[in-house]
């Protein structure tokens, strides 16, 4: 009886939590009452009030439940992560934007980080979160292009910072566009040539001069 009780516990904060991304997304965090969510849920406040302390508590559980698309930071290479660094970044920069594409709740929840949530007050740990799941997805795109150019797949004019910078901000920028409006452009369909765009422009003169330019600069 105990262990039921204890499942239907469980059920019932998952039903909350399912329902909190589905209010979140429509009327934004900061419009979105507790009682919101109880309602939408077909539940009491008391309900709510007895698995979350206030709202916040409640975005920080639904956030726990799901990791990001720029947060990924397993190293799926395997040993093409060290024979094939290019092909190692080019196959992570793909998976995550194929999983944003693909998969309903992480696109969900991060329309609501992305574009319904204003980071002040208790919403302020959020903004951490994303400046860390950041800062490990550059350093694995960095040391990916910087194996790359050790391998000779890669020009030694790049700058391996500035270009998981770009790379960061395309794969980060087109998911954010992308979720705004689905209509933009077909990113299932068109990842592959976006980031192989990207890398081959790592190759050309243009970028070799540019990175040439940009080191003589920082040498001053």
């Amino acid at each position: 009886m105990v262990r039921r009780t204890k499942e239907e516990a469980q059920e019932t904060r998952n039903c909350l939590l399912d329902t909190a991304e589905k209010v979140f997304q429509e009327k934004g965090v900061s419009r979105t009452s507790l009682n919101d969510i109880a309602k939408a849920a077909g539940l009491t406040r008391g309900a709510i009030y007895w698995h979350f302390k206030n709202k916040a508590d409640v975005f920080h559980a639904m956030l726990e439940r799901v990791i990001l698309p720029v947060e990924e930071t397993e190293n799926r290479g395997g040993d093409s992560a060290t024979e094939d660094p290019l092909g190692y970044v080019r196959t992570r920069s793909l998976s995550i934007l194929h999983r944003a594409a693909t998969d309903p709740q992480c696109r969900r929840v991060f329309e609501i980080v992305a574009h319904k949530c204003e980071y002040v007050d208790e919403m302020a740990p959020v903004h951490e979160r994303h400046v860390e799941g950041r800062a490990q997805c550059l350093l694995k795109l960095e040391q990916g292009i910087r194996a790359a150019i050790d391998k000779k797949q890669l020009p030694t004019s790049v700058n391996p910072r500035c270009a998981a910078i770009g790379l960061h901000a395309l794969i980060d920028g087109l998911i954010r566009n992308w979720v705004l409006g689905q209509n933009y452009f077909q990113l299932t369909d068109e990842a592959d040539m976006i980031i192989d765009t990207f890398i081959a422009g790592l190759r050309t003169e243009t970028v070799k001069k540019t990175t040439r330019l940009h080191t003589k600069k920082q040498s001053r």
